[in-house]
């Protein structure tokens, strides 16, 4: 296995241009690739990809509006849309310090809203008409279908978007916060067309009972769905997350972990939901115990852990950079810099201010890149880096070469900005040239201003690596 050189020495000196033709002047031309076979293609996976989710999608949509009926599924669709932005938004905010690329999260809310979402249907519905057929008993059906079918099909289900992703995007899938990311945007989609699904059957039930207003059962579904639990599902979903997360960042020979984090996981999120789940059957007020002694407490849980997650890694980031940074590929003030996220925010912003949105998408560009070749490094370190710990890293530094001429001022401009200022103690005793010393200067004439060079403000005296 391949690893990164040990902490006290360094990455190989930078060329002296931009690459042209590799990662590096002078390497060696990659030997050509193999004819793949027809179903190895990329256009064919991804074709075969996208027609299973829309033929899923189809489906599931003849049978929500099958069961809603047109008006009530329109109006299902409208209300389930409302907390979708914010679920999603909150996600991406997690992913901001190695962004995960849009593709991923599009496949993940498809899956959940989908093909995860049509496995549960029609499992959830075979299991609960065989159950009642086989016990003669429709109402212990229907509550053991929700407690102990509903958990373990829907969970199971949605795992397997992340279990694809974790293989077949493994560079994308790094740790815990790719887990959380992944697993969080799949229970969203998920959520989504069951909110379609109980907010539709809700409407057409206050048509035929003519109920209205805060009193009907649609207002009721939407205060506990929408209002009360709209994180209910990504609550679940996160714990197998995690549990993947755990198992990317354990070593290659390290099997049984890799194995049983993500299967803990996952029963944990089946536990989860089955409790979720039963609470109706836990008397008149069972709802709101579990809600306000489980739910609630064990949010704020994982709200903490994936904070806390974030913050380590930017920690990471600016632990690992200084490494390139000595050997010439970063400037002394990028670690600081990258390290950052209100930093990197400004950075954006001024090069949008500057050269445009193309710049600012390539200073982000920059960004995500730095910020794996922390990871990759860091993993390396400790000796969890996979064979192509080289190549992949000699891929990251060219494509950081290759956009410095944009990146670098608008990361030195945001080090500057935000970086605390250094406490300098004046000397007690008189310093010639200094001001307010010495013949220089006098109380009535302060010494010229020198300007600031490229700057449009000036800025403290700073410790670039001070955290």
């Amino acid at each position: 296995m391949a690893t990164c050189p040990p902490h006290t020495s360094y990455p190989s000196v930078p060329p002296s241009g931009p690459t042209t033709g590799g990662p590096f002047t002078g390497a060696p031309a990659a030997a050509p690739l193999r004819h793949a076979h027809w179903w190895q293609r990329t256009w064919v996976r991804y074709g075969a990809l996208t027609t299973l989710l829309a033929i899923s999608g189809l489906v599931i949509l003849a049978l929500v509006r099958e069961e809603t009926g047109t008006e009530g599924f329109l109006v299902g669709l409208g209300l389930a849309t409302l907390p979708v932005p914010l679920l999603i938004a909150s996600f991406r905010w997690l992913d901001r310090v190695e962004p995960g690329p849009w593709r991923n999260l599009l496949f993940c809310f498809a899956w959940g809203a989908c093909a995860a979402a049509l496995i549960a249907i029609v499992a959830n519905s075979f299991a609960t008409r065989w159950i009642a057929t086989a016990t003669a008993d429709p109402s212990s059906a229907d509550t053991l279908g929700a407690t102990v079918i509903a958990p373990v099909v829907e969970e199971i289900a949605k795992a397997a978007a992340v279990l694809l992703v974790f293989l077949f995007r493994r560079r994308d899938f790094t740790g815990i916060l790719d887990g959380v990311v992944t697993a969080g945007v799949t229970a969203t989609g998920f959520a989504f067309t069951e909110n379609i699904l109980y907010l539709g059957t809700a409407f057409g039930t206050d048509q035929l009972t003519g109920g209205t207003g805060i009193a009907s059962v649609t207002a009721a579904t939407f205060f506990v769905r929408i209002i009360m639990s709209p994180f209910a599902h990504p609550l679940f979903t996160v714990l197998t997350g995690i549990g993947f997360g755990v198992s990317a960042l354990a070593a290659d020979r390290q099997h049984i972990r890799r194995v049983a984090f993500p299967l803990s996981g996952l029963l944990l999120a089946m536990g989860m939901h089955a409790t979720w789940n039963g609470s109706s059957s836990f008397g008149e007020y069972g709802f709101f115990a579990v809600y306000a002694a489980f739910m609630v407490p064990i949010f704020g849980l994982l709200t903490w852990l994936v904070i806390w997650t974030r913050q380590r890694e930017l920690r990471t980031v600016r632990a690992e950079l200084p490494a390139y940074a000595v050997a010439g590929w970063l400037s002394p003030v990028e670690p600081y810099a990258l390290g950052s996220m209100r930093a990197r925010r400004i950075a954006r912003q001024y090069a949008r201010r500057h050269a445009g949105r193309a710049a600012a998408r390539e200073v982000a560009r920059y960004e995500a890149y730095a910020t794996s070749l922390a990871f990759l490094r860091h993993r390396g370190r400790r000796g969890r880096a996979g064979a192509d710990f080289v190549v992949r890293e000699r891929e990251l530094l060219d494509e950081l070469w290759r956009r410095r001429e944009t990146a670098r001022p608008a990361l030195d401009y945001a080090a500057r900005i935000t970086a605390p200022p250094v406490p300098v103690a004046a000397p007690p005793w008189p310093v010639h040239g200094a001001y307010g010393y010495g013949p220089t200067t006098t109380p009535t004439q302060a010494p010229t201003p020198t300007p600031y060079p490229a700057y449009e403000t000036p800025y403290p005296a700073y410790n670039p690596y001070r955290s």
